[in-house]
């Protein structure tokens, strides 16, 4: 017997709970097709997005280190993946469809440019005049419009419920903007879940790359919550200024454990004691009920200011992100005051676009690599380099 897409759908009706987005419930996409034979619109949806230039080129854009600090830290590529897992984990222990969390999971970051946050915050500046820059609605244009692939529709026409998922991704670092996508409504718990998974990623994987780099040190953390919490459970004593790094990493993976296991536990217990008996009924609470219980939630806001200020602000990430800075908006007002620096393809969108020169630059700018915009700023600005 083959595993069809009709009997994947009524295996999600057998299986999830109510409150989990079925595929068969999809409210479709914006332009007809058919759907395929042996994957739900979900996962399908999941492989156009692995399929896309823009996923590709997150292996060398910054998570926190440019991709030359070393090989073994975090790009927004693998922070990506790691979220993803963490997603479907989340979403099969709570009975909601793993498909449509993975989608929204690795879709969440594909418009990050060059140089993380750093790259969005100067974008943002530069285009000011101009409408912004906002990584989530770049995300939208790459999957709506930017990615051309198919000839009878724009971008990648995924379902409706990937897209909300989006549009209504809410976290320290993303404000969500849900124009379109009912904003009076709670997004589905899949998309709540993605929310979750991307903190719980970047609030672990950061603090390894930080002790990896040996910018962040055991016994300015001793005095965290969390980190306390972890050293506990695990039982573990260390020399001052040692962590052996089978020891970093038993405590890395208990501390994912600790927040998955406290996040699944609190959303659980939010969802029943709001009486969710159905999708309908979790959008119309009109706010997240995926999350982690108020200590799990003190403790990790303790550590994300100390990762602000012990990390992110730390003088080697400082040092790159102010390169970043010169980088961008030497290319950005080289490309506005001469287009004809642009490449041949992207000239021509300036000339076909209706939104105006400075869009189509953000737009390629944003598309760019760590690496390429490095390249790139050679290219334009040192004599020697061949253009």
């Amino acid at each position: 017997m083959y595993l069809t897409r009709q009997i994947l759908e009524q295996r999600e009706a057998r299986i999830l709970e109510p409150w989990g987005m079925k595929s068969a419930d999809t409210r479709g996409r914006l332009y007809p097709e058919d759907e395929a034979d042996y994957r739900t619109v979900y996962q399908k949806d999941r492989d156009r997005i692995i399929h896309t230039t823009a996923f590709r080129r997150l292996a060398y854009k910054t998570q926190v280190f440019v991709y030359h600090e070393g090989d073994h830290y975090r790009n927004r590529l693998t922070h990506t993946i790691e979220v993803a897992q963490l997603g479907r984990t989340l979403a099969r222990a709570l009975g909601a469809n793993e498909d449509l969390t993975e989608a929204i999971c690795l879709a969440h970051d594909l418009g990050h440019p060059a140089f993380g946050h750093t790259g969005e915050h100067i974008l943002n500046q530069l285009m000011k005049d101009h409408g912004g820059f906002d990584h989530q609605r770049q995300t939208m244009r790459i999957l709506e419009k930017l990615e051309q692939r198919y000839p009878d529709f724009p971008g990648l026409n995924l379902s409706y419920e990937v897209r909300e998922g989006v549009v209504k991704h809410d976290t320290d670092y993303d404000v969500s903007d849900a124009a379109g996508y009912e904003p009076a409504l709670a997004g589905t718990l899949e998309c709540q879940l993605a929310n979750l998974a991307d903190e719980i990623a970047w609030n672990t994987s950061d603090l390894d790359d930080g002790l990896y780099a040996g910018i962040l040190h055991v016994e300015d953390l001793a005095t965290q919550p969390l980190w306390q919490m972890v050293m506990d459970s695990l039982g573990e004593s260390y020399e001052p200024r040692q962590l052996p790094s089978m020891l970093r990493a038993r405590i890395i993976r208990r501390l994912v454990g600790l927040e998955m296991t406290d996040a699944i536990q609190h959303t659980r217990a939010q969802l029943e004691a709001h009486h969710i008996q159905s999708v309908a009924d979790l959008r119309a609470v009109g706010h997240n009920l995926a999350g982690f219980s108020p200590e799990m939630d003190a403790a990790n806001s303790i550590q994300k200011k100390y990762l602000f200020r012990n990390f992110y602000r730390g003088y080697r990430v400082m040092r790159m992100s102010a390169k970043a800075e010169r980088i961008m908006t030497r290319l950005f007002q080289a490309y506005i005051t001469e287009p004809r620096q642009l490449p041949p393809s992207t000239l021509q969108k300036v000339e076909r676009s209706d939104e105006g020169l400075h869009r189509v630059v953000a737009d390629y700018l944003a598309g760019m690599t760590d690496r390429y915009a490095i390249q790139e700023y050679k290219r334009l600005f040192d004599p020697d380099e061949r253009v």
